[in-house]
């Protein structure tokens, strides 16, 4: 039987660098009975592994989960194992995880989430353009797709593209009275997590111009503006913001208490 990891190991790592690789490996029954996910994680069809085994990365730990943690998700573990794979379960399958009352996140099979969203807004991204990228591919959908167009072209595109159309006016994933896009997001996928819940708090108060109400947002709309004004590729800049917000949730995460002073203090005796 494979090794196991617990459900409070994978949270305290979740959305950080070293967290491992998720697989929700549950049978299309179980999976339509709660159409929920653990933030990040991608569906992987059990029978299967042998096929989308092959793309994963070697250099992180997989962890696969089912209903309650048992046969198929340490099936799955055991075959991605013997493909050269550090694989595991989670104990107590995705049902564990949420008694121990972790955020969840809806499946949107009208969006092909997760594994194939494709999302497409105006070009020049600044704020809410680049931190909803960020958390769609952190704690939606890993694969999702993104694309970048003139303003009077997004709703054109979206057709052309077969891509959801976002912060732009008189959409879904738009913002919604004093809340931006990002809350949208939130809304949409129901994702409530205390630690996104502080990013969300950051990037709102950028975005709109209430800078007031977010100590760190004059920072973080100092450092989009810097970085949309280096790199004119779209793409690119995506790309470059992603660690920023990577950084900001790790803060949030675990250093928020953290201070750093200079000079250093000398004890004397």
């Amino acid at each position: 039987m494979p090794s196991s990891m617990s459900t409070a190991a994978i949270f305290a790592g979740l959305g950080l660098p070293d967290s491992p690789v998720l697989f929700d490996v549950r049978e299309a029954a179980d999976f339509a009975a709660r159409p929920r996910l653990i933030p990040g994680a991608l569906r992987g069809d059990p029978s299967r592994v042998g096929e989308w085994g092959k793309s994963l990365p070697r250099t992180r730990a997989v962890v696969a989960y089912c209903k309650h943690g048992g046969k198929i998700s340490s099936l799955v573990a055991d075959a991605l194992n013997a493909m050269g794979y550090p694989a595991f379960i989670l104990e107590g399958g995705i049902e564990g995880w949420i008694d121990a009352g972790h955020s969840t996140v809806k499946a949107r099979a009208d969006l092909h989430v997760p594994g194939a969203s494709r999302w497409v807004t105006r070009e020049r991204p600044k704020i809410d353009r680049l931190a909803c990228p960020w958390l769609v591919r952190r704690f939606i959908d890993p694969r999702a797709s993104f694309f970048y167009t003139p303003a009077h072209q997004v709703r054109a595109e979206s057709q052309a593209l077969h891509a959801e159309p976002y912060d732009i006016a008189d959409v879904t994933f738009s913002h919604r009275g004093a809340r931006c896009s990002f809350d949208a997001f939130l809304e949409e996928f129901d994702l409530h997590d205390p630690v996104i819940d502080q990013v969300a708090n950051i990037v709102r108060a950028a975005d709109t111009g209430e800078l007031g109400q977010s100590r760190e947002a004059p920072g973080l709309l100092a450092i989009s503006l810097g970085l949309s004004a280096n790199v004119r590729d779209d793409i690119v800049l995506l790309e470059q913001a992603m660690p920023v917000y990577d950084a900001l949730y790790a803060w949030c995460k675990t250093a928020r208490n953290e201070t750093h002073s200079w000079p250093q203090k000398v004890a004397t005796r």
